[in-house]
């Protein structure tokens, strides 16, 4: 006990005194390497989707003027607000999948500086980035598994008063 309250007592200094060893520099640069696959395909993806949307968009638009021409005003323009809900779900998802991606990117460049220069602070930046990457997804995650039991309950309610 004694032992604790002295190192914990003592600023820098560590409980357990841990090491970077090799087998773990060689994990955390195998680690990194993935890391920027991941985030430059996620960078990609945002691109694609966000070409997508922008697209999308356009497509319908035609095909509304398509419908205009028949006589069908009222599905062409049903269509038309449609494809810009569509579109713009597509650009929100893809800035809310940027973010991630940024802070993954950061994780494995810096990690790969570290490695290379051996730099304590950089290797604290590169795991920042990572708590970063974490954080975010973990309140996405939270915030989306609210609007399924937020879409759960309006159903059930719905449901219940139709009977």
């Amino acid at each position: 006990m004694e032992q604790y309250n002295q190192a914990a007592s003592q600023p820098g200094q560590n409980l357990f005194e841990l090491q970077v060893d090799q087998q773990s520099i060689n994990y955390l640069g195998e680690t990194a390497r993935w890391a920027k696959f991941l985030s430059i395909v996620g960078f990609v993806l945002c691109g694609i989707m966000i070409i997508f949307a922008l697209f999308f968009g356009s497509i319908m638009a035609t095909f509304s003027k398509i419908g205009s021409n028949s006589g069908n005003e009222a599905f062409s323009s049903t269509m038309l607000a449609g494809s810009s809900a569509f579109s713009l779900v597509y650009v929100v998802i893809a800035l809310l999948y940027f973010f991630p991606c940024l802070y993954l990117f950061n994780f494995s460049s810096k990690m790969q500086t570290a490695l290379r220069n051996n730099d304590q602070s950089t290797l604290n930046a590169a795991f920042g980035n990572l708590k970063s990457c974490f954080k975010f997804v973990g309140i996405l995650t939270i915030v989306v598994l609210s609007f399924y039991l937020l879409g759960t309950v309006v159903v059930v309610s719905v449901a219940s008063m139709m009977r």
